[in-house]
């Protein structure tokens, strides 16, 4: 046999060898555990009250399901990092990713990231604002990767949790914001200013003031100065807001209360349900408090995980938006109907989860904007 013939033989299996190698290798790439599918999360913590249930849901659906990795990573709501936590899933072979951003702005390197990748994604907690940021909802809209979002009615949020304080006597309330441009909290402190608005419009003898907000950052610390503050400008106040931001500022606002012995004088409200909410309650040291909702990344998870799978329904140059809605919570008998149904146990069976995976659009939203403790009980039969 000639030198020639020999060459091409040798090249020739040298060329096989190369192409399976890459196949073998883009297959690596593109699964994981066992050619799970990888869904990343950005979220401000795993570890704050409501973090911590978020994680446990998405886990255990995870679970459930059988065929998802999820990735997470923690970015504090700072800009920088939520942007750069989208790069990061994506290099790290997500194919669906939900984050839980701050600001609107964010979301157009997301979205391109996103589009550039091929990588789905929803918002969760968050909805790009379309009148404030006109021209990111386009972008979002005009994207096939940009999903949608699940989000809350914050304004109505702010202002159901103000007329608590109003209906509870308080007349001199302090605020307590954490980012300045984040869009929930904006809309949160709008809805508080709307409440005082309607009261003193029907109240002109016993009227409400809202101060000026302080900010905390997400942190106890924070937490704990701008309720300092508060406490030391005004010393007749007798409520005290923390609009968000995370478990860890509120930590902080109820710290700063109980040191100064004032947990009789000033009454406190949040969103985000603790864990101690029951006895928080029982001494008197919470108000009230709205939440429940963190089954919000569970939609925005199968919004993703039904695209990533096919689904043309979520994908057809839809804004997909879920309106969740908030659980209210005001004494210790509120409490323990929760307690029941949202904290001793999910509130979807592991089938109706199964189930989601095959749901359209409009049935995955009319399940989640319907859930409340009385659907609880009639469908879990408790």
């Amino acid at each position: 046999m000639s030198r020639k013939p020999l060459r091409r033989i040798v090249g020739i299996f040298l060329c096989i060898m190369l192409t399976a190698s890459l196949t073998v290798g883009c297959g690596d790439e593109a699964d994981s555990d066992g050619g799970k599918l990888k869904i990343g999360v950005s979220i401000w913590s795993t570890t704050s009250s409501l973090g911590k249930q978020c994680k446990e849901i998405l886990d255990h659906t995870a679970h459930v399901l059988g065929d998802v990795e999820l990735e997470y990573i923690e970015q504090g709501h700072v800009s920088g990092k939520v942007t750069a936590s989208v790069q990061t899933l994506i290099n790290d072979g997500c194919k669906g990713i939900i984050i839980c951003n701050s600001a609107d702005s964010e979301m157009t390197s997301v979205i391109r990231s996103c589009n550039e990748a091929g990588v789905y994604v929803a918002q969760f907690f968050r909805v790009i604002n379309e009148l404030e940021s006109g021209d990111i909802y386009q972008l979002g809209t005009d994207s096939r990767y940009y999903i949608g979002a699940v989000h809350e009615n914050e304004v109505e949020n702010g202002e159901k949790l103000g007329n608590i304080l109003l209906e509870k006597g308080c007349r001199r309330l302090g605020i307590v914001g954490w980012e300045q441009g984040d869009s929930t909290w904006l809309r949160r402190w709008e809805g508080y200013k709307n409440a005082v608005q309607q009261w003193n419009a029907a109240h002109g003898d016993d009227e409400a003031i809202l101060f000026d907000p302080q900010y905390a950052g997400t942190t106890i610390e924070g937490g704990e100065k701008a309720a300092e503050t508060f406490m030391s400008l005004y010393p007749d106040l007798d409520a005290l807001i923390s609009a968000g931001g995370g478990g860890d500022p509120f930590e902080g606002v109820l710290n700063a209360v109980e040191k100064a012995g004032k947990i009789k004088d000033i009454k406190v409200v949040s969103t985000d349900f603790r864990d101690d909410l029951e006895t928080r309650l029982e001494q008197g040291s919470i108000a009230a408090e709205s939440g429940g909702h963190y089954c919000d990344p569970l939609f925005a998870f199968f919004m993703v995980y039904n695209a990533v799978k096919g689904d043309t329904d979520y994908i057809e140059g839809n804004f997909n938006e879920i309106n969740f809605p908030y659980l209210y919570v005001f004494s210790p008998q509120t409490y323990a109907d929760y307690e029941k149904l949202f904290v001793k146990q999910f509130p979807y069976s592991d089938d109706e989860i199964k189930n989601m995976t095959n749901a359209s659009f409009d049935q995955l939203k009319e399940m989640a904007e319907k859930l409340s403790i009385e659907d609880a009980k009639k469908r879990l039969g408790r």
